[in-house]
């Protein structure tokens, strides 16, 4: 399963994915964002899927077992990057990013966690932020809810890990995607490429049990307290 998979790093882990023979599962707000796509039938499943529906979750993962028979790892990529200040009286900004970068991962997880556990070797990847393990600006709430889901991670690492699942947060800085175009200095080709989190999503799915990375962090300029 993997949301976010219609455009930035989503698309690229999504390419990634079906070139490397993985079934998936894609959970989108518009079905029809793949349709350039090639694709066997058999290979892809796209489900209507909108982060900000407290039952969202759960029809995607219904959707996906029943065309699937099982599921063996879930992909968290689709977030919000909203602009918040702490001195902002208006918390509408505050709450959507804790609704979409937050809690509609963990209910996606929460409502997957049953499959994973069947599967005895479920992985679960959370697309979090350096934003996650330091705070380098004044957006509260992009901050708060990255270091969130980083938190979110470990436990589920700690609940899943005696049936065999295993928990990774993928912790990039700035990524060439229209998410951070025209918001930073930094120039496209000197960001992370979503094809090079793409790679990083693959290998850690193939990993053995024995073998599991909990948090990955992934720079395109040096990080003075990384």
């Amino acid at each position: 399963m993997l949301s976010g998979a219609s455009g930035g790093v989503g698309r690229g882990i999504l390419c990634c994915l079906l070139a490397n023979g993985w079934r998936v599962s894609a959970g989108l707000r518009d079905i029809g964002g793949l349709d350039d796509l090639e694709a066997r039938p058999d290979q892809l499943l796209c489900v209507p899927y909108d982060a900000a529906l407290p039952d969202a979750g759960q029809q995607w993962v219904a959707a996906t077992i029943a065309r699937f028979g099982a599921i063996d790892a879930v992909i968290n990529v689709a977030g919000v990057l909203l602009p918040s200040r702490l001195e902002d009286e208006d918390e509408t900004a505050l709450d959507q990013s804790w609704a979409i970068n937050f809690k509609a991962p963990l209910r996606v997880v929460r409502a997957a966690f049953p499959a994973l556990r069947r599967a005895g070797h479920g992985r679960v990847i959370n697309v979090s932020s350096l934003s996650g393990k330091r705070v380098a600006n004044t957006n509260i709430a992009y901050a708060a809810s990255k270091f969130a889901v980083t938190a979110m991670t470990h436990v589920i690492r700690r609940e899943g890990w005696d049936d065999g699942i295993r928990a990774t947060a993928i912790c990039p800085g700035f990524v060439n995607t229209p998410m951070v175009a025209g918001h930073v200095a930094v120039a496209p080709e000197d960001m992370t490429q979503p094809e090079d989190l793409a790679a990083l999503t693959e290998l850690t799915l193939r990993l053995p049990n024995t073998a599991i990375v909990a948090e990955i962090l992934v720079n395109c300029r040096l990080e003075a307290s990384l």
